[in-house]
């Protein structure tokens, strides 16, 4: 059977749909935490539209109510969020006669979900288009923002987001989208997923007793990159 890319804005926003559900719960949670240590609504849209990276916005909170330096701050999230540039370069070759624009437009906005979803249809189909890309991209993107300024606006209202399970909404979306994602490759390659995984978990669990969480992550994301260019040819 021919494989067919996925080619129009509508239907990247429709791939976008579970990343949506995940969003309006852990969007509107951040946004009532967001309240909760004295930001307004319009400081959440701004942190939303500029930062746009729910761990990230979590942290730069608990770092507001801790009223730690912004320099902290500053360097806290810029390490918690360097793993975009991994992502971002992973899916790269696959947008090379894009111009320089159309990259920008599509790493600005890639998340770890976003990110999630567009491997998960490039390994099914093997190419998308930029515009998919874009409806994927800007949906979610525009969904966080909303999401978030909700939860700011109802925030006065509900001060403990664990009532509602709100805290349970990122893990939930993760769960979904790590299924779907290892789906294609433990039918097609099952020995270099299982080499791949089991590399990655060895040095992040090692790595976590002597280094932050964050550099934890970034080195093991490296190593399974690693590993996974070196076992390719051999599965």
């Amino acid at each position: 059977m021919k494989e067919v890319k996925y080619e129009t804005f509508a239907e990247g926003i429709k791939a976008c749909v579970p990343t949506i559900l995940g969003y309006l719960g852990i969007g509107f949670a951040l946004g009532v935490v967001g309240k909760g240590v004295g930001l307004s609504v319009f400081a959440i849209f701004l942190m939303s539209a500029i930062v746009y990276a729910g761990s990230a916005q979590f942290i730069i909170c608990g770092l507001i109510a801790i009223q730690a330096p912004i320099t902290s701050i500053i360097a806290t999230v810029f390490l918690v969020n360097l793993r975009h540039f991994l992502m971002s370069l992973s899916v790269a070759p696959y947008f090379r006669q894009s111009s320089l624009l159309e990259n920008i437009g599509i790493g600005t906005l890639l998340t770890d979900e976003s990110y999630g979803v567009l491997t998960m249809a490039l390994k099914k189909v093997g190419e998308v288009s930029v515009a998919w890309t874009n409806g994927l991209n800007i949906c979610a993107y525009l969904t966080w923002i909303v999401a978030t300024i909700l939860g700011g606006i109802l925030g006065e209202f509900i001060p403990d987001p664990e009532v509602f399970g709100l805290d349970f909404a990122l893990v939930a979306m993760f769960l979904g989208l790590f299924l779907f994602q290892v789906e294609i490759p433990l039918k097609a390659k099952t020995k270099q997923t299982i080499i791949v995984l089991m590399s990655v978990i060895i040095v992040l669990y090692g790595l976590m007793w002597w280094t932050s969480p964050e550099i934890a992550v970034i080195i093991s994301a490296l190593v399974g990159c690693i590993v996974g260019v070196i076992t390719h040819d051999k599965y």
